[in-house]
């Protein structure tokens, strides 16, 4: 019988797989070019979710992630996990999600949803937590990030979806999606509209 515990790892497991899986066939132009006005990038958020599960699953539980990078230093350059320097490679970035993720894994298999935390980045009032609550903290932060590579691959090359065996979407070629998105604005533009 699956646990809450089960669930929730089960959760935040499918997210890695949604957000890694963005990644799927684009050079590495596309994975690291920004495309919104504050740089949103594909690589630099898988970067940033690296960062986020290797503190929160790692150092908060006192089994810190056994590698350290001048990103996830206090100190760090504003903005600094939020995209891959010319060093950082897409396949070095994937394979240091990869072995975060092993990390945050064996944190949830050792303990229970109870086991006691501390974040030391957070206020006074709210730095003593339990790994229920961040493990929903970091699955509701992964599906933040997950949908915000959704919408940038869908910029790249108009790929976008749940995951490539469940799409969640209509299955309208680019001419139904054109229709539809032409719809969309002309309601837009009516709702907008000055009434007389």
């Amino acid at each position: 019988m699956e646990t809450l515990k089960d669930d929730l790892g089960r959760y935040l497991d499918g997210l890695n797989d949604a957000l890694l899986w963005k990644l799927d066939g684009l050079g590495e132009y596309d994975l690291r070019r920004p495309l919104t006005p504050t740089g949103t990038n594909l690589l630099g958020l898988v970067k940033h979710v690296a960062g986020v599960e290797a503190g929160y699953l790692g150092e908060v539980f006192d089994r810190p992630f056994p590698e350290r990078y001048p990103w996830m230093e206090d100190d760090a350059e504003d903005n600094a996990d939020m995209w891959a320097t010319a060093e950082e490679s897409a396949e070095w970035i994937t394979d240091l999600f990869g072995r975060v993720r092993a990390h945050c894994s064996a944190t949830i298999a050792a303990l229970d949803l109870d086991a006691e935390g501390y974040v030391p980045w957070w206020g006074e009032q709210n730095r003593h937590v339990t790994l229920g609550r961040i493990l929903v903290h970091v699955t509701t932060e992964v599906a933040r990030h997950a949908g915000h590579a959704d919408i940038v691959r869908e910029k790249i090359d108009g790929a976008s979806g749940l995951r490539p065996s469940a799409m969640n979407l209509p299955t309208g070629d680019g001419e139904w999606w054109g229709r539809y998105t032409d719809r969309l604005e002309r309601v837009a533009r009516e709702v907008a509209a000055p009434t007389r």
